[in-house]
């Protein structure tokens, strides 16, 4: 694979990580297009177009993304799409569990422009990377893999409105917000009750949070 005329998208949402993320990587990528997002709604409506991206940088935090939620949607209907994560929280717990959840990279925000340059020539070329030094952690937790089971399933139609659940939204104001009927979004809901095994929007919410970031991943 020769690393030109790429299409990346920064996934952060922080603007002036993008633009100095962007711009540190124009050197090496001189003629990539990037695309930006700055939460996990946006980059959904970058994927719903028709671009052929060849890479997602993202952030496990940015709004919408519900800790590594928005990872396992994109590795399960994207597959073929690499995901690498730039986190500024780079212990061991957080880059196994990203890794153990599909990540084809794990790039601490720390690192050098030089190091992440060579880890997102690592992953283009399919190789999968972490920084040297962090031994790994045996992810073994049947309660989370059963939920990122579950939400794997969602449509990302079903994913969306999982996410506005979260924000509190009611259906009626969900059903502006997508440009459809209130049944529509109960349709949906229905849908994402019996995927997740819950019975309303407050234990599928809960479903959602288990997926969070813990405070062990992020000491």
């Amino acid at each position: 694979m020769k690393l030109e005329n790429l299409n990346i998208i920064i996934a952060d949402d922080h603007p002036l990580f993008r633009n100095a993320l962007r711009q540190a990587l124009t050197t090496t990528f001189g003629d990539t297009r990037w695309y930006e997002a700055d939460c996990a709604d946006a980059l959904q409506q970058l994927l719903d177009a028709a671009t052929d991206y060849d890479l997602v940088l993202l952030d496990l935090q940015m709004p919408g993304s519900h800790g590594y939620s928005t990872l396992i949607h994109l590795r399960a209907h994207y597959p073929e799409l690499p995901v690498v994560v730039v986190s500024a929280h780079e212990d061991a717990a957080t880059i196994s569990r990203a890794l153990h959840y599909g990540s084809a990279g794990f790039i601490p925000k720390s690192a050098s422009m030089e190091t992440l340059a060579e880890a997102l020539h690592a992953v283009l070329y399919g190789d999968i990377w972490h920084p040297e030094g962090i031994e790994l952690l045996e992810i073994d937790d049947n309660n989370h893999e059963q939920m990122a089971n579950k939400l794997a399933e969602l449509t990302p139609q079903q994913y969306k409105v999982l996410q506005m659940f979260a924000e509190g939204l009611l259906n009626k104001q969900i059903a502006y917000d997508l440009g459809v009927s209130e049944a529509t979004i109960k349709a949906h809901a229905t849908a994402i009750f019996r995927k997740l095994g819950v019975r309303n929007r407050t234990q599928a919410v809960i479903a959602l949070q288990q997926l969070e970031m813990e405070k062990t991943d992020i000491s």
